[in-house]
């Protein structure tokens, strides 16, 4: 599979759906709902504000944004695959009192109105993206001034420095050693295996920046997190 290929991406996240949230909880040890919660907690989510998850996938980020929402906001979660999206709309209808709705559509060109968002997240999707450089913009251009935006995703050490070179190391044996062997007992191993070539091509969190600034952000921070595994982008428009 060629990282970045949208019909390959769109396939891949339509085959994992039904083991995503299970994966997830079993690879991260359930550390990935804490880091969406640090997501969250940049965001400053508000009562009344409109915000918008891209690449929502299973919508469990997009769902506790709308808990915090209530009178008046919305979330709206939008995702390039099907299955994700069907999911995600089963569980909101199990929390039909929170405030999202979901939408199938591409993070690339979403067709939403300039300025019609007060924030955004976007979590484990920019790295997904066929140019990451593109997506940064259109994330910039669906929000309105001051409005903040949380990029979660793996991060890229440099191995130049040596802390880079270690959590490099440790980065590549998490994901052959137990990952892909995790994935394989799934059925899901080619799947799995796609994360690490995803990762070669993703801007190192330096270049992130740099993309950011590009897109028209006024405060950019890329925060490393679980030891630089693993990384957040604090954004404002």
């Amino acid at each position: 599979m060629k990282p970045g290929d949208p019909h390959a991406v769109r396939e891949l996240f339509d085959s994992i759906a039904p083991r995503y949230d299970q994966l997830n909880d079993l690879l991260s040890l359930g550390l990935h709902r804490v880091w969406k919660r640090q997501a969250v907690r940049w965001l400053q989510p508000a009562p009344g504000q409109q915000l918008i998850d891209l690449c929502c996938g299973t919508g469990d980020l997009a769902l506790l944004l709308a808990a915090k929402l209530r009178p008046g906001g919305s979330v709206l979660g939008l995702d390039a695959a099907a299955a994700p999206l069907a999911i995600a709309q089963q569980r909101s209808v199990r929390q039909p009192w929170l405030p999202v709705r979901w939408q199938q559509g591409d993070a690339l060109a979403t067709g939403l109105a300039t300025g019609r968002f007060d924030g955004a997240v976007m979590a484990y999707g920019l790295r997904n993206l066929n140019a990451p450089g593109p997506g940064l913009q259109e994330l910039r251009r669906l929000l309105r001034p001051g409005g903040r935006a949380a990029v979660l995703d793996f991060n890229r050490p440099d191995p130049a420095t040596p802390a880079g070179a270690a959590a490099a190391s440790f980065q590549q044996l998490y994901l052959r050693r137990l990952v892909v062997p995790a994935a394989r007992r799934f059925g899901l191993p080619e799947q799995y295996s796609y994360l690490e070539a995803s990762l070669e091509r993703f801007p190192r969190a330096a270049d992130q920046e740099a993309l950011a600034r590009s897109a028209g952000f006024t405060h950019v921070r890329h925060r490393p997190l679980m030891g630089g595994l693993m990384g957040l982008l604090q954004l404002v428009a």
